[in-house]
């Protein structure tokens, strides 16, 4: 099985209501998708979305890495020998990681598929159903607190809280959403880098004193400020979670030798794929630190390819924020991983088990999304 060509194309998706955090306002997800073509006829689907803030990466710069950069490095490789494809699309180019993992996702793909099994399996195996979390956004505190109620009456036992952009404001909207909700589902607090570190320990010590009881704090401040995130994980109780202070496995080494927090988020966008993924997910392992699974705001393509990664690394991988395809109108993607309100179960479909982006279902829904071809290279 040998790649002889690819297509590039972008999936837009409304989300039924806008995404807000400490960083931005979205009211779509929107993906740049790749498609590999191969001799045997086999095709494996990747995708990335644009997420500028975090990773430095457009649409336009992720579709001109991937064709004229990364595709050009893989022609004509066989898919058997995968660690050299995988070395090769890693060492294409400086950074762009999320273009490497668009490419890398529908490598893995494609070699799941040559042994006609699930990637998980071929990952070593798992039970493959996992239970994902749902995002509240930043809003005013009545909005959340509707928000919140009606994710649990939807099925939803786990609730990731954004926060960030006022102390004072974001104090009084994680103890009304508690107030509401907190008897009936886990809270986690996501603050996307938007607080300080005497912020974050002087905010979370409030909430501990009030009797307010989160599962854990994900990325309070910068992402490149580590001794901060050391400040905090030695001053409070509530566990704190690195995003965006990890990239890649050298980082989350880094991190984990200072203390620097107490568990580890994995997104294949960050780390430029599954590859670097399961490196961070043994190492967690190795450290007795867990993870989470996390994903940017993208389409079921390629959040399909990290639920596969977190079942097949569970021992570490013990929490999962994969709501992504919760948050959008439609699922243009068929066949593959379902998402069904908090369940996420893989089939047995060989690789992903996507089929293809669903036209007929997009002829049917025409507002509902929408696909742009940026043509096909052999």
């Amino acid at each position: 099985m040998k790649i002889t060509g690819f297509e590039l194309g972008k999936l837009r998706v409304p989300l039924k209501t806008p995404f807000k955090t400490a960083l931005r306002t979205v009211d779509h997800m929107e993906d740049v998708v790749v498609v590999l073509e191969t001799d045997t006829g086999h095709r494996g689907f990747g995708s990335a979305p644009a997420t500028a803030v975090i990773t430095g990466e457009t649409h336009g710069s992720i579709i001109e890495a991937i064709r004229t950069v990364i595709m050009p490095a893989i022609q004509g490789e066989d898919i058997c020998n995968l660690n050299h494809i995988v070395e090769l699309i890693q060492g294409s180019m400086f950074k762009n990681f999320s273009a490497k993992a668009a490419v890398e996702v529908a490598v893995y793909d494609l070699f799941a598929q040559s042994f006609d099994a699930p990637l998980y399996k071929v990952l070593g195996g798992g039970e493959p159903v996992l239970s994902t979390d749902i995002t509240i956004s930043v809003d005013y505190i009545d909005k959340m607190v509707q928000d919140a109620v009606n994710a649990v009456e939807n099925g939803f036992e786990t609730l990731k809280i954004k926060v960030g952009k006022d102390l004072r404001v974001d104090i009084e909207r994680v103890k009304a959403v508690y107030a509401a909700v907190g008897d009936k589902a886990l809270l986690r607090l996501d603050a996307n880098q938007g607080w300080t570190p005497k912020q974050t320990v002087s905010a979370l010590r409030e909430l501990e004193g009030s009797g307010v009881e989160l599962e854990f704090v994900e990325q309070p401040v910068r992402g490149d400020d580590v001794e901060g995130m050391r400040y905090v994980t030695e001053r409070v109780s509530t566990p704190v979670m690195a995003d965006e202070s990890t990239f890649g496995a050298k980082e989350v080494i880094e991190l984990i030798q200072m203390r620097g927090a107490d568990i580890i988020n994995i997104k294949l966008m960050k780390t430029g794929g599954i590859s670097n993924a399961i490196k961070i997910a043994d190492i967690a392992e190795i450290y007795g630190f867990s993870c989470m699974m996390g994903c940017m705001l993208e389409t079921s393509i390629g959040v399909s390819a990290a639920a596969h990664v977190a079942v097949a690394k569970s021992n570490s991988i013990t929490r999962v924020d994969l709501d992504a395809p919760s948050l959008a109108t439609i699922n243009p993607v068929a066949g593959g991983v379902r998402f069904e309100g908090p369940e996420i179960s893989i089939t047995d479909a060989p690789g992903l088990g996507n089929d293809t982006v669903s036209y007929t279902h997009h002829r049917a829904h025409e507002t509902a999304y929408t696909i742009t071809s940026y043509g096909v290279w052999c």
